[in-house]
């Protein structure tokens, strides 16, 4: 439970808040948080999803504003509580703006008395000129119209200006929105300020491509505290694919290094594609040499995440879980913890 404040790579000592802990080596995998791109005054009223808390949080802010709309009996305070705007059209900002777009539609149909969960607006900001950049432009434009499907607003070359209570300024314009959700931008945590490794704009370590960080043959950064190089030149995206591929080399590599075997070679990303669901039974996936799209990408994400659970057990309930969601539209989520922020 200790929080690192710094490292002494002289000593070979991680510092943290009461102790100092020896190490014969070190692996910087502290991750990422939110970039603000320097408006970090914005973060209280457009939280980002990164963690479990901030997944829990998000949803007790859009039961909250639905709970809300419920007993406010002005209109346009009614209309604020109601229009969601999400910033970035990554594959977060995607998976977010359809989830509540399809919990709008049809995962909150028929419990209101006063107001129709459906009049919902979710708007998806995205200052690139397509959604999910990183993909084809056919699977691209195949999300934009799967969002269009159920409702939701996609403004390109858009700009946040700004964001506060009750408003998002896009491009000039004010949107009234009392729920803003932030998908747009990372940044590496401050591990290679510890270690006073060179870094690049987004605070990732430089890396060999032994994954070691020049100058200490005996520390390594991998996952979204790592720059790293891919096949092309290019550093590789901040995907949990990238790190667990990482993960798994420094394993070998260290291992063959305790019992003085032959190193394992450099690093090297075997990239098997990425995928992006967008609501109920539509998902598209660019899996190199093929591309899918609605349905079959659906299920196919859902296997393959099925897949990578740890053992038989979770594999099979999970498996159980999200069939009854799908035929109930998950009618168990009307769980509000937590206190306001």
């Amino acid at each position: 439970m200790g929080r690192v404040t710094d490292v002494d790579t002289e000593l070979r000592q991680v510092v943290t808040e009461e102790h100092r802990v020896p190490y014969d080596y070190l692996v910087l995998a502290t991750g990422a948080k939110h970039s603000y791109f320097g408006k970090d005054d914005w973060e209280p009223f457009a939280p980002g999803l990164k963690k479990i808390d901030d997944a829990t949080d998000i949803r007790r802010r859009i039961l909250t504003a639905f709970e809300r709309a419920e007993t406010c009996a002005d209109a346009d305070e009614q209309r604020r509580h109601l229009t969601f705007v999400i910033v970035g059209g990554g594959p977060t900002g995607v998976e977010l703006a359809g989830a509540i777009a399809e919990l709008a539609l049809h995962g909150m149909e028929g419990e209101f008395r006063h107001v129709d969960p459906a009049i919902a607006r979710v708007i998806l900001v995205q200052s690139a000129p397509r959604i999910l950049p990183a993909m084809p432009e056919d699977l691209s434009a195949r999300a934009r119209a799967c969002l269009a499907e159920l409702g939701v607003e996609v403004m390109l070359k858009s700009r946040v200006e700004d964001v506060r209570a009750g408003e998002v300024i896009v491009n000039g314009e004010a949107i009234e929105a009392n729920n803003a959700i932030w998908a747009a931008g990372v940044s590496a945590s401050e591990a290679g300020r510890w270690i006073h490794a060179e870094r690049d704009r987004v605070h990732r370590v430089f890396v060999n491509d032994d994954l070691s960080v020049p100058g200490f043959e005996n520390v390594f950064a991998i996952g979204d505290a790592a720059s790293c190089k891919g096949m092309d030149g290019k550093p590789l995206p901040g995907l949990a694919a990238v790190a667990k591929q990482q993960g798994e080399y420094v394993a070998r590599l260290l291992r063959a290094r305790i019992d003085d075997r032959k190193h394992p070679g450099p690093f090297r990303y075997r990239d098997l594609g990425s995928m992006a669901t967008i609501g109920r039974g539509a998902a598209v996936a660019d899996l190199r040499r093929l591309r899918i799209s609605g349905a079959l990408a659906w299920w196919l994400w859902g296997f393959l995440h099925v897949a990578f659970l740890v053992d038989v057990r979770n594999r099979t309930s999970v498996l159980m879980d999200w069939f009854w969601s799908y035929l109930t539209f998950n009618r168990r989520i009307r769980l509000i913890t937590g206190a306001e922020k």
